[in-house]
């Protein structure tokens, strides 16, 4: 192919060379960059315009923790164990939540309700029930697997998220911690479930609240245990299978259970997404 610029001024335009270094004035030719009085005037501070457009807004500083600004309503905080309207609980000790967890958080043993007499009783509507029950929270990242994955919605999460300490082993919440207070008209498990009803009944919404028979199951068996000492092998009165030794427990804690701060109470069903879809 033949050069066409051959013969040709092929020289890149820009000022001539006795040009170079001449005011801007001075110089022949069009400037695009010639700019206004007032362009050059404010051109010293342009670059503070982010900081004077800033400066006289009002602050939005958040007082925390004197006033703690409210979550949303979908947020992922702490866990909470659920109850079905008459106390027992939801969980079945199925453990499809510690498996969905990614993080190797959770832990769940599984043990059998009985009621046979003389037996551990019952807890859950089941054939089994969440015996220890632990989430680490020193792992968890409040990812909600673990909710999805729960199939009696027995797991949810609460709008919590103070959950800072200065030991780590009260990071490890346990069954005690985690499983919610009982509500009004409530009883306190191991008693048998509904009299004429199954385990399917309790998921269906037919149960509205402890009966009669339950309740007079639970009086009987507080009067029992109260004609003793009404204690456990470790001195507690709170219900377990084989006392000290079967109760789920924070092994790494100084007490078992306890908490120094705010989280050693469980919130109330009201307060969490749970209370306003049982």
């Amino acid at each position: 192919m033949a050069d066409d610029t051959v013969g040709k001024d092929v020289t890149p335009a820009g000022p001539k060379g006795s040009e170079v270094g001449a005011p801007r004035a001075q110089r022949s030719g069009s400037d695009d960059r010639e700019k206004g009085f007032l362009s050059e005037l404010f051109a010293p501070v342009a670059g503070f315009g982010v900081s004077f457009g800033t400066m006289f807004r009002k602050v939005a500083t958040e007082e925390y923790p004197e006033k703690p600004r409210p979550t949303a309503p979908r947020f992922h905080g702490r866990h909470q164990l659920n109850r079905h309207p008459d106390g027992l609980e939801k969980c079945v000790g199925c453990e499809l939540c510690a498996w969905a967890c990614p993080a190797d958080a959770i832990l769940v043993e599984g043990a059998d309700n009985d009621d046979t007499p003389g037996g551990a009783g019952r807890f859950s509507p089941g054939e089994r029930y969440g015996r220890v029950y632990q989430i680490n929270y020193l792992r968890c990242i409040f990812c909600g697997l673990c909710i999805e994955a729960c199939p009696t919605r027995a797991l949810t999460m609460t709008n919590f998220y103070e959950l800072a300490d200065n030991d780590r082993g009260k990071l490890i919440f346990t069954k005690d911690q985690l499983l919610a207070p009982l509500q009004t008209g409530m009883l306190t498990p191991p008693f048998p479930m509904a009299d004429g009803l199954e385990e399917r009944d309790y998921y269906q919404g037919k149960v509205s609240g402890p009966t009669d028979a339950q309740k007079a199951y639970v009086h009987d068996r507080d009067a029992a245990a109260s004609d003793g000492d009404g204690l456990d092998d470790d001195g507690s009165t709170a219900p377990s299978i084989t006392g000290a030794a079967g109760r789920p427990g924070n092994a790494a804690a100084a007490v078992p259970g306890a908490h120094d701060l705010v989280h050693s109470s469980n919130p109330s069903a009201p307060q969490t997404r749970e209370g306003a879809n049982p």
